[in-house]
């Protein structure tokens, strides 16, 4: 009967209509993704955080996959935003590779291959950021059209008055009928200020907040750990309203959705520092019926595969001067194979230069490092610099600073706060921060299955110094074979010609002694 109906249905077609009809090519993926500013893992509800309510994350986790040992490859939003866009670490893209500096337009990024291939292209909220891409000579944000004209009242002060799922509504209305998109949702949440006590006017309470163990277990820093969750729950909220948009016209089952962060949260010893705190963080990705449902990822995964996989969804083939350095994780991430992933890539690489001006001469904090499923090795290039800045700097009326008044490369809130206050005052607390802002050994290693926290450096021990070794062998190969001036070449101090554009130059004595 079925087989009647079909050749009484074909017969009225023209010759080799039918036919063509079934040729024609698949419907190009649409690509939405989404990224908050500032925020660790395992601050998702999906990780088991129950005081961080991230629905709409939980939904792409379920829809997906979920991954636990995401990384990053700097632990500052404007490297680590590049090596997003253009498949490449940090090292490999000059001034891009340091904060508030420039991004060289002979990088091509991911979104110009996608716009150059008939994609709508545009962001909402914060894209690549802080840097000046004009004077490279780009003509619009390497991420895409700015789409940031709809506007709300923030229900907190330390939050962003961008209405960001109104924008994607306006970016989506303004692309042609059947266009392949790709848009950038990236809020400018949890990054700091918060507002002093929003967490417990939403209803939160002291007890809910977990502490890790690198931070004092103390009534104001677990204030501030609620109203940082406050504006994750932001992020995730305006994640939903995307999601119900998408299914709303029709586009959700053939949307690639990525969720994620571009580095950890901002509290001493977590941003700005390449432990897991710094450049561990939250990712999701689903794609309608493409990516089987439902699966965890546990083995080390690394944001520069992030570009390479994107443009395999859409189909298309980077056409740079300079290759992407990462994989796509594509076929992974299509295989109902798990044991797949573990047959790829087991370590990831990150490094860091300069995050603010936090110290003499405005220098760095030089740091490259190689991470395992169950070791984290640090290679610290100059030690004798303070990690987290000078402790002391120059005030605004050319007067210095008392001692513990500066510490540049910790954002500024009521942790840091307490962290000056405090200092090496109270014994019991003088521990935590040392392990903030004291110098730090030339090389670091932890276990992190043990010590997720990474407080007890474990180089140097007799046990350990073969296998600290060999990770430093890794680590070096790697970085001699991506090109990296700090292991190649003949200026290893390059990173320190390369300007700051963007954010305040500050004054430093020349030395601080211990």
């Amino acid at each position: 009967m079925l087989r009647s109906i079909l050749l009484l249905t074909l017969a009225g077609v023209p010759s080799g209509l039918a036919a063509k009809a079934a040729d024609q090519p698949k419907k190009s993926p649409n690509i939405l993704f989404v990224i908050s500013d500032d925020q660790s893992f395992p601050h998702a509800s999906a990780y088991g955080a129950d005081w961080v309510k991230t629905p709409n994350f939980d939904k792409v986790a379920r829809q997906g996959v979920l991954f636990t040992s995401a990384f990053v490859t700097s632990p500052g939003c404007s490297p680590s935003r590049v090596s997003m866009l253009t498949g490449r670490y940090p090292w490999q893209i000059e001034e891009a590779g340091t904060h508030g500096s420039s991004f060289p337009v002979k990088y091509k990024t991911f979104t110009q291959v996608l716009e150059a291939n008939g994609y709508a292209v545009g962001f909402t909220g914060k894209p690549w950021d802080p840097g000046d891409w004009q004077v490279s000579g780009w003509k619009q944000n390497p991420v895409g059209k700015e789409y940031n004209q709809k506007k709300l009242k923030p229900p907190y002060t330390g939050i962003s008055n961008i209405d960001y799922a109104g924008n994607f509504d306006l970016f989506l209305e303004q692309r042609q009928s059947g266009q392949p998109f790709f848009f950038w949702l990236g809020t400018n949440e949890p990054h700091r200020v918060f507002e002093e006590g929003s967490g417990v006017n939403a209803g939160k309470t002291e007890s809910d907040a977990k502490v890790p163990g690198f931070l004092p277990d103390h009534p104001i820093v677990k204030n501030d750990l609620l109203d940082y969750a406050v504006e994750i729950e932001w992020f995730d909220r305006h994640l939903g309203l995307a999601l119900e948009k998408l299914a709303a016209i029709g586009e959700l089952e053939n949307t690639l959705i990525i969720v994620t962060a571009d580095n950890g949260m901002a509290f001493p010893r977590a941003k700005a520092n390449c432990y897991d705190p710094g450049i561990h963080v939250p990712l999701a990705i689903c794609w309608g019926n493409q990516i089987p449902k439902g699966r965890t990822i546990n083995t080390p995964t690394s944001s520069v595969d992030l570009a390479p996989t994107i443009l395999d969804a859409a189909g298309l083939k980077f056409d740079g001067q300079f290759p992407m350095a990462g994989k796509s994780m594509l076929a992974r991430l299509k295989s109902a194979n798990e044991k797949s992933w573990n047959s790829e890539k087991q370590t990831i690489f990150a490094g860091r230069e300069r995050h603010s001006s936090a110290r003499y001469e405005n220098r760095g904090y030089p740091q490259r490092i190689i991470r395992t499923n169950n070791y984290l090795y640090i290679k610290n290039y100059h030690p004798e610099y303070w990690p987290s800045g000078d402790p002391q700097v120059y005030l605004k009326d050319g007067s210095l600073s008392e001692m513990h008044g500066a510490y540049m490369d910790i954002d500024d809130g009521p942790t840091l706060q307490y962290y000056k206050k405090m200092n090496v005052t109270d014994p019991e607390f003088a521990p935590l921060f040392l392990a903030a802002t004291a110098k730090r050994p030339a090389e670091e290693l932890y276990d992190v299955q043990k010590d997720p926290d990474c407080m007890n450096n474990l180089a140097g021990k007799p046990e350990f110094s073969a296998f600290q070794k060999e990770l430093n062998k890794q680590l070096v190969s790697h970085l001699k074979a991506t090109g990296d001036p700090r292991e190649v070449g003949l200026n290893p101090e390059i990173w320190e010609k390369y300007p700051r554009l963007k954010g305040e130059i500050r004054k430093f004595p020349t030395e601080t002694k211990n």
